[in-house]
């Protein structure tokens, strides 16, 4: 199969030359750089690797922070697994004001509420963030990238509204030898008070001062986690793109209550009798997930089209074709926490699997192939080199632009006013096709035959 990046053109007989575009500055396997047009034939399985804010994973699948990447232990079996990244578990400078409770999680079954018979389709967490100190999560970072160094180690920090502390938990991880940082804007519960997780999510004056300190101080791309737990999620990614973050990452769980146990009466999880208002995560917050990212895959697609942004999907992926629904919607990367603590470390075999066959069955040789709003074509500009035509940078974008073939899922969604429209348009065009003839008047000579098989039944 054929598959293309935009890196070079032929000119002539032998002979490349690069024309840098101004917009769009098409996504490249290769990671930045400038961008053009070079034909290339790949072979064999799917290629899975991604290179995301010039960061090389060998498949898009990333642990999602949570449970899954609390401590080294766990966070090495992820690599070892072949995960193509792991997201820590959200730490904080002083770790001693968290305190989780037991039990913490609920799960939500098919069927009654309740029910142990049922599959599980739902989980509830009331889990904080990191509880071991801050000084222990960036030993294992440093002993991580030491034993892993070409492996991606993320780094999720969350912190008060405070300049100091973020600079300083984003200088200290930093230097551990972490390859990004992942903002925690998004934990729907515990420490609102102290201006902590979506309690900067959900208020755009806030995120845009609080993104500005942090990305004026780091020097690894940022990605900022964003809460689905807002009327319009893609306010709050735009003002943190304008302000720095080379990535947005969502959705993070959604305000919950789990159920009612209607035979104590009390709500679940229920520690000592009470419970408090949770996220909830796992399959039943898909079709909410795809629907938060492609508002920000739109948003992004429109207003920042020439720049290197990344989007990871996050929300009930367990299947390789739960990650492929947000990729064509235009993530990068697709995140996976709570399935993790359904099927084990062992699920990223499953995932790239089930994804190259998806690949295979549309003859897709990259991620980049059906990713978001990347479109690939074939295009034979020798012949122009021969012709000794000179293309200036507008003329090849707009080349580019007359010839490129969707092949993705984001160019499909519109509004309800256009759904009409469509429909309408539809039905009056099978009124138009007749079905046979509806009198002898109707005959004509030129179409003789074809008006008469109209009216054949076999």
């Amino acid at each position: 199969m054929a598959s293309l990046d935009f890196t070079s053109i032929m000119t002539g007989k032998n002979s490349v030359a690069e024309f840098p575009l101004t917009r769009p500055r098409w996504p490249s396997c290769s990671g930045r750089g400038r961008a053009g047009f070079r034909v290339f034939a790949s072979s064999g399985e799917p290629d899975l690797s991604v290179t995301v804010n010039g960061l090389q994973m060998p498949n898009p699948f990333v642990i999602g922070s949570g449970p899954p990447g609390t401590n080294y232990t766990v966070m090495k079996r992820a690599f070892d697994e072949g995960w193509g990244g792991v997201i820590a578990k959200t730490v904080s400078l002083d770790a001693a004001k968290v305190i989780n409770v037991t039990p913490r999680y609920a799960r939500l079954r098919a069927g009654m509420n309740g029910s142990a018979k049922g599959q599980v389709i739902g989980w509830e967490n009331i889990e904080l963030i990191s509880d071991r100190p801050f000084e222990t999560m960036l030993k294992e970072f440093r002993q991580l990238k030491e034993e892993y160094p070409d492996r991606i180690l993320i780094a999720s920090i969350m912190e008060e509204y405070n300049k100091a502390a973020w600079e300083e938990v984003i200088d200290r991880v930093e230097q551990t030898g972490i390859d990004a940082i992942e903002i925690n804007f998004s934990c729907p519960h515990g420490m609102p008070e102290r201006k902590m997780g979506a309690a900067v999510g959900q208020d755009c004056a806030l995120l845009e001062e609080v993104c500005g300190w942090i990305n004026a101080k780091a020097t690894v791309p940022v990605w900022a986690k964003m809460t689905p737990n807002i009327t319009d999620i893609a306010q709050p990614a735009r003002v943190a793109l304008r302000s720095g973050c080379e990535g947005i990452a969502a959705i993070n769980t959604i305000m919950s209550v789990m159920g009612i146990d209607l035979n104590t009466l009390r709500p679940e999880p229920c520690v000592e009798g009470y419970s408090t208002p949770g996220g909830y995560s796992f399959k039943a917050v898909h079709p909410i997930a795809l629907a938060k990212v492609m508002s920000i895959a739109q948003m992004m697609k429109s207003e920042f089209r020439d720049k290197d942004y990344s989007l990871s999907g996050i929300g009930g992926v367990e299947t390789g074709g739960d990650a492929a629904e947000f990729i064509l919607l235009g993530a990068n990367t697709v995140q996976v926490c709570t399935g993790v603590m359904m099927h084990g470390y062992g699920l990223v075999k499953k995932l790239c699997s089930e994804l190259q066959d998806f690949m295979k069955m549309h003859d897709f040789s990259s991620i980049e192939d059906f990713r978001g709003y990347y479109l690939r074509f074939l295009v034979f500009l020798t012949a122009l080199g021969n012709l000794g035509f000179y293309l200036s940078n507008y003329s090849i974008r707009e080349l580019a632009f007359s010839i490129l073939v969707p092949r993705v899922s984001l160019q499909y969604f519109t509004t309800h006013t256009d759904l009409v429209r469509r429909q309408q348009e539809a039905i009056q065009q099978r009124k138009a096709i007749k079905q046979g003839l509806q009198s002898d008047k109707d005959w004509t000579g030129d179409g003789f035959v074809k008006e008469s098989e109209s009216m054949v039944s076999n």
